[in-house]
């Protein structure tokens, strides 16, 4: 572990966090019970975690809901401390350090806005400058450049209650950033954002992180958001790490599966291709077929040949996993993952 960790920017070594709570029993008589005398159980919510992130990486943190994975950003934010094992952020340690600590990240909540809802956002960013103490130049420079690549310049005088969603989420992630953070957390950042406005929230991330070096985590259910930003990712599920790897890897061993659609003019006897049917789904007098395989052990045009040569086929359609089906087969359990290698 050392080797991997030398050079790293965010250190997660063997930490495990829990909370304390209640279990109550059903009926009266053991409801009064517990309003006397509480049952109090430990929930595990962070099970021995492991992993690194360098200085300037773009990752994914996913999970399904439950998984730990708030927990965990939490504890990187310094606002919850692991009941074993140890968080380093650069010469940081989160929870002891966070009064200066605070200055070096960014926080970014698509479901909470940190800017002031009555105050004109020019305003919010004023106040902020502030609270961080951000030199004249500095606040200058950052807020004309974002000003300009998150396209602000036609409502910064408005009251934040005024803005569109998309219009606040811009702003709010320019409020992350103008005192300079070395490291900012983003929490989906896209929520509820139009298709032209998560496309532009994208593209500024991805040019900061180009040019500053920030080295950014992301928690969100949208995999756009991880396949426009993020070059590797890490995936939490009960509290236990299932995968650390990058993005690439993932989808080049988990998304070699192919489907095939197949409308068929009559009812046929599927007989050459059983080993890759894997379900009929004949709707409305049509008779379709959908075919599973796997692209690096059949090839494609063979698979196509066969169907077409073979049976009398009114239309075909042909899907290729994203990573959203990826993530979702993996949660469902109809993946299994192995670690990848550091």
């Amino acid at each position: 572990m050392e080797s991997y960790m030398e050079d790293a920017l965010i250190k997660v070594n063997h930490v495990s966090k829990s909370f304390r709570t209640t279990k109550q029993n059903q009926g009266i008589l053991n409801a009064i019970k517990h309003m006397v005398k509480p049952n109090y159980i430990l929930k595990k919510a962070v099970d021995d975690i492991n992993f690194t992130i360098k200085e300037g990486e773009m990752v994914g943190f996913l999970g399904p809901n439950g998984s730990g994975k708030s927990t965990t950003v939490k504890m990187l934010s310094g606002i919850l401390h692991p009941d074993k094992g140890s968080i380093e952020v650069g010469d940081f340690i989160p929870y002891r350090d966070r009064k200066k600590y605070v200055s070096q990240i960014g926080v970014v909540f698509g479901q909470k806005s940190q800017l002031a809802w009555d105050l004109p956002v020019i305003e919010s960013f004023d106040l902020l400058k502030h609270i961080y103490r951000i030199e004249e130049k500095k606040y200058q420079d950052n807020l004309e450049r974002f000003v300009s690549l998150l396209d602000m310049g036609e409502f910064l005088s408005q009251p934040v209650r005024q803005l569109s969603l998309g219009q606040r989420m811009r702003a709010d992630i320019a409020a992350s950033l103008l005192h300079s953070p070395k490291i900012v957390f983003f929490d989906e950042p896209t929520i509820g954002v139009d298709v032209v406005g998560k496309e532009k929230i994208r593209e500024f991330i991805v040019e900061l992180n180009k040019t500053d070096r920030i080295t950014m985590l992301f928690t969100t259910h949208d995999m756009r958001d991880i396949e426009k930003t993020c070059n590797k990712i890490i995936i939490i599920d009960h509290g236990t790490m299932i995968y650390d790897g990058s993005l690439a890897s993932i989808k080049e061993r988990y998304g070699n599966t192919m489907k095939i659609e197949v409308t068929m003019d009559k009812y046929q006897e599927i007989t050459n291709l059983k080993d890759v049917i894997i379900e009929n789904v004949s709707n409305q007098g049509d008779y379709k077929y959908r075919f599973l395989f796997d692209k690096n052990k059949v090839s494609l045009d063979f698979l196509m040949k066969e169907i077409l040569t073979t049976y009398l086929v009114k239309d075909f359609s042909m899907i290729e996993p994203d990573l959203e089906s990826i993530i979702r087969e993996i949660y469902e359990g109809e993946v299994i993952l192995c670690q990848a290698n550091h």
